[in-house]
């Protein structure tokens, strides 16, 4: 089975927040960057794509056959949706297990673990 991994910020320090980011003790630097270069090579593990922040989306809705752009996220939420990847696993704990290693989980953010529809 695949599941994908929905990596919601929250306040997590990016450095795309370069204020928050350099708050940061260098350690705390290192140690996430290691911990999402050991994720990405967890076998099962495709790496997805971090995202910019919500500021620089643009939310697309058709209305009456005519298309509208909207400057901004879908939704204002705190827990912005901040990248994501795909693990295939037969063990759904085992996916648990990898989101909780995602250092967003840990630093103010949260992580969607979501089964992937297979059709055959």
């Amino acid at each position: 089975m695949k599941y994908v991994l929905l990596i919601h910020q929250g306040d997590t320090p990016t450095p795309y927040d370069a204020e928050a980011w350099e708050r940061l003790p260098d350690e705390d630097k290192q140690a996430i960057f290691a911990d999402y270069q050991a994720i990405n090579e967890t076998p099962g593990v495709s790496p997805g794509l971090q995202m910019q922040p919500p500021q620089a989306a643009t939310t697309i809705r058709v209305r009456g056959g005519r298309t509208l752009a909207t400057d901004g996220p879908f939704a204002e939420t705190k827990e912005s949706l901040g990248g994501w990847l795909v693990y295939e696993t037969d063990d759904p704990q085992a996916a648990h297990a990898l989101a909780a290693r995602i250092p967003a989980a840990r630093y103010g953010g949260a992580v969607e673990v979501r089964p992937v529809v297979e059709r055959g």
